[in-house]
């Protein structure tokens, strides 16, 4: 795992760092995508995985009460 996250660090250091340093004529721009896509790549990755820890939180929140009012609901009873 460690080693994929190093490759994929790499990967999108030299397209978004590297690549604008080298003229566009260069064969290394075949091996990237468009630039604007190093943008957009990890903004939607970023608002997906943010997205799914508030639908988790918002989950465990939702379950908690409805335990809360269940054990309410005995000791009245």
């Amino acid at each position: 795992m460690l080693l994929v996250a190093g490759l994929v660090f790499t990967y999108y250091t030299t397209w978004a760092i590297l690549l604008p340093f080298f003229d566009a004529s260069s064969p290394i721009h075949n091996y990237f995508p468009a630039r604007e896509w190093a943008i957009r790549l990890p903004a939607f990755v970023l608002v997906v995985g943010l997205s799914g820890i508030g639908f988790f939180v918002g989950s465990t929140i939702r379950k908690e009460k409805r335990k809360k009012a269940q054990k309410a609901k005995l000791r009245a009873a």
